[in-house]
């Protein structure tokens, strides 16, 4: 395979064939990421796409699982995706799901007819980082979009049939708007209604302008009790009426898995737990990964 620089996927596609169909992140302006600093942004020319595939299939006897990497895929005009989408199904008839991450703006970029056509082709489940429901804290870590947009992006993606897992990041408002970040995010959250919602712990990367940030004392960073606490917020204000719940990321104090409503109390009581105990539960720092 010809992989481009460092490669990331979400920790379900672990066992996936990741195929390098974009090159870097074409927003890359977040100030909490330093995934792709090192990349241009490109999108990779299809014969260099199909070509990875070709090779894949030669040394793979069974993929069942496809993630499109790297940071939004989707910003692919929609001939060109309908074209690896369409190898894709030829040479690998068994693969169950295709996915990749996608911005808000590449989803509200793309027509609704456009969005079921890769889907139809093949293209199931998209991961949309929402990070934050809070508008001032959206415009302080410069995602580039607000929450309106979060949420028009992840109805339409579900309108037009796909999977949604999302992401919101405990930690990014700091100790100065953590309510906010709270309260906020728990609303954009029930607006979309994702399958899936994942709730990872912010780490300042060396590099990034929160980083910086940091080193200068203009943002302060929460403790592991502020960061529960936060969460704990933000599960009691969900209302969602179906969807996977996911907390056990490397970058979690504590980890916590469930389902939607249905685990809501066995949630809540974990974390009571963990700030019951504190030391005894939480994750050292040396042990969190992204």
């Amino acid at each position: 395979m010809n992989y481009e620089g460092n490669i990331y996927r979400p920790p379900s596609e672990a066992y996936s064939l990741i195929i390098q169909v974009s090159i870097g992140c074409s927003h890359n302006q977040c100030t909490f990421c330093g995934m792709y600093k090192e990349k241009s942004f490109r999108l990779r020319k299809a014969d260099e796409i199909l070509e990875d595939l070709t090779m894949a299939r030669k040394t793979h006897s069974n993929v069942e699982r496809i993630f499109l990497a790297d940071g939004n895929a989707l910003v692919i005009p929609n001939f060109q995706l309908e074209r690896i989408l369409l190898e894709i199904r030829r040479l690998f008839p068994e693969c169950k799901r295709v996915s990749a991450y996608s911005a808000p703006k590449d989803i509200l970029r793309k027509t609704s007819i456009e969005l079921e056509k890769i889907k139809e082709l093949g293209l199931n489940l998209l991961y949309l980082g929402i990070e934050s429901g809070s508008d001032i804290i959206l415009d302080k870590i410069n995602k580039g979009v607000g929450s309106q947009e979060m949420i028009e992006a992840g109805q339409k993606a579900g309108n037009a049939g796909f999977k949604l897992s999302v992401t919101v990041i405990s930690g990014l408002g700091g100790k100065e708007l953590w309510q906010e970040h709270a309260l906020k995010s728990a609303e954009v959250v029930n607006a979309i209604q994702p399958d899936y919602f994942s709730l990872l712990t912010l780490l300042v990367q060396e590099g990034t302008i929160l980083f910086e940030a940091v080193e200068k004392g203009e943002f302060q960073l929460q403790g592991p009790e502020e960061v529960l606490k936060e969460a704990r917020w933000m599960i009691q204000g969900l209302e969602l009426k179906n969807t996977v719940f996911r907390s056990n990321h490397a970058s979690n104090y504590v980890a916590l898995k469930g389902s939607l409503p249905k685990d809501r109390e066995a949630l809540l009581n974990t974390i009571d737990q963990a700030l019951d105990d504190k030391e005894d539960f939480y994750k050292h720092e040396l042990y969190r990964r992204l």
